[in-house]
């Protein structure tokens, strides 16, 4: 046989899958380098739990990427292969004939990535084409399967996925993103239509879509990558390996369930997290960072945790993943957090307000900006175009939350910050508060922490708000930029007072220096910073 470049050829420069635009930043393709480390960490787990077997020595494994995009990580695969397989089957095309048509399989997301893929690993995009390094297939696609999937609408949204009928209830001529791998209630007999055959996978390895535009029939996006996830542990293979959003881990919408449960899989065994996705994918911005995991199907244990923040990389450290309600992604911070919740205070989440405290949209304008508030009226804080206004409006408007009107209470800042701690490892946390006097009420772009007494009890929080502790705290429930509610829920509730320092909390806990110095090179100092 005639060796192709796309195996032989492994030190040529560029890789043309290095070289290909992301489809979006929903759709990510994976760089054969990142592809090539999760493939890595498969090749140990699959020989520490066979006895130092060769994966790739071994004719029988069969391979599944159900979200194939590029073909990165089935001509990796592929490749590596080739190369294990060949003192057991010395011809290279009877080699590499048993590889495509026996071992590797693919379930493309969309037709251009159904075509992108087949030509990374068959040479051509069809399969049984003149230019195919492998004569075998008898059809077009190979082990690389696409047909276009529709959606399942019900009270317009999709059955399987949540997407709405307003998006993407659209033409025949574009795409429909309905994946095959989630648009089904039996994935097992699925696979067996699409294959041909019973099939039993012993690795699932892949990049899934990570969010579904209008998920939920409305105008915000939805995460669907959960959903791959969970499919793939249904079909039960011996390993599960993919790169997901690390949003997850503390935060995302709906995601809730879905944290429980991987949280409380003692089959995860490796948890390899980037809190900066360009670690993973250079190209891309994906807030809250990127992971991949590795699922150990017959090996249930602890899971060995690594970080990488900012150049360091923290790890790893076998950790219990569901020690916490969300996953607290640098093991340095458990031991902080654990002397905090060690004292047993009520929780600053208690007294925080849920979203659109008194019922006002962020763009709510129904206010005479800069106007003084007359007896039938209430000062209103809102922000426009990110700086901050006020104005009165009508009492007799606001409908939610009348009882935080004529008290003494904190307008906390909904928008943090975010990606400042991806570009430079070192985060600010929260906005600064505005102490908001009785007969005051806010829009959407703030929570609301009260009642309090006084504007003395106000000052007091506002100084321990700007505690590099407390902003610690919430940063480990933030995992993108707002910060909600439930984020406060390891902020402790102190006596409102004194002005509070860092120092006064310090010592308070326990904090050692080691741990100051941890905490203070990842929070940023605000206001008086520490005394």
């Amino acid at each position: 046989m005639n060796e192709q470049a796309g195996f032989t050829l492994r030190g040529r420069n560029p890789d043309v899958l290095n070289c290909i635009a992301n489809l979006s930043n929903d759709e990510v393709f994976t760089p054969p380098e990142f592809a090539n480390r999760m493939l890595d960490t498969l090749t140990e787990a699959w020989a520490a739990s066979n006895g130092g077997a060769n994966i790739w020595a071994d004719r029988a494994v069969k391979f599944l990427d159900p979200c194939t995009k590029s073909g990165a990580f089935l001509r990796e695969i592929t490749t590596r292969l080739i190369a294990g397989l060949a003192d057991e089957i010395p011809d290279l095309q009877t080699r590499v004939d048993h590889i495509l048509t026996r071992q590797v399989f693919g379930i493309g997301i969309t037709t251009l990535t159904s075509l992108l893929t087949r030509r990374s690993i068959y040479c051509s995009k069809h399969a049984n084409g003149e230019h195919s390094v492998t004569k075998n297939f008898a059809h077009d696609e190979g082990n690389i399967w696409f047909e276009r999937t529709e959606h399942t609408w019900e009270k317009g949204r999709c059955v399987f996925c949540g997407a709405s009928n307003v998006t993407l209830d659209r033409g025949v001529g574009l795409e429909t993103h309905a994946y095959a791998f989630i648009h089904t209630h039996d994935i097992k007999a699925r696979l067996s239509e699409l294959f041909g055959g019973e099939m039993q996978f012993d690795v699932i390895i892949g990049n899934p879509p990570y969010q579904m535009t209008g998920g939920g029939g409305g105008n915000n996006d939805s995460p669907i990558y959960q959903m791959f996830v969970q499919q793939a542990v249904k079909l039960e293979p011996n390993f599960l390996c993919m790169v997901i959003p690390s949003r997850w881990m503390a935060g995302g919408r709906g995601l809730g369930d879905f944290r429980a449960e991987f949280l409380g899989d003692q089959r995860i065994r490796t948890l390899v997290d980037y809190e900066n996705a360009k670690d993973a994918f250079p190209t891309v911005g994906i807030g809250g960072g990127i992971c991949y995991f590795l699922w150990n199907r017959d090996n249930p244990g602890l899971c060995e945790s690594t970080y990488h923040r900012n150049g360091v990389t923290i790890g790893p450290h076998p950790r219990v993943l569901d020690e916490f309600d969300v996953f607290v992604r640098d093991n340095r911070a458990v031991v902080i957090l654990q002397k905090v919740l060690a004292a047993g205070e009520r929780s600053f989440e208690e007294i925080v307000s849920g979203d659109t405290p008194f019922g006002l949209a962020t763009n709510f304008t129904g206010y005479i900006r800069g106007a003084i508030p007359n007896d039938k009226q209430v000062m209103l804080y809102a922000n426009v175009a990110t700086k901050r206004v006020r104005g009165a409006m009508k009492r007799e408007a606001i409908t939610k939350n009348s009882q935080l009107i004529d008290v003494w209470k904190l307008f906390l800042p909904v928008a943090g910050s975010g990606r400042e701690r991806e570009r430079s490892g070192v985060d600010i946390v929260l906005g600064p508060p505005i102490i908001g006097e009785p007969g005051s009420v806010c829009t959407q772009t703030y929570l609301v922490a009260g009642p309090l007494n006084s504007m003395d009890e106000a000052e007091s929080i506002v100084s321990y708000l700007q505690t590099r502790l407390a902003r610690f705290l919430v940063s480990l429930r933030k995992p993108a930029q707002h910060v909600f509610r439930g984020m406060y829920r390891w902020v402790p509730v102190q006596q409102w007072s004194k002005k509070w320092t860092d120092a006064a909390l310090y010592q308070k806990y326990g904090i050692t220096d080691d741990e100051v110095a941890f905490i203070e090179q990842m929070i940023r100092p605000m206001g008086g910073g520490r005394e």
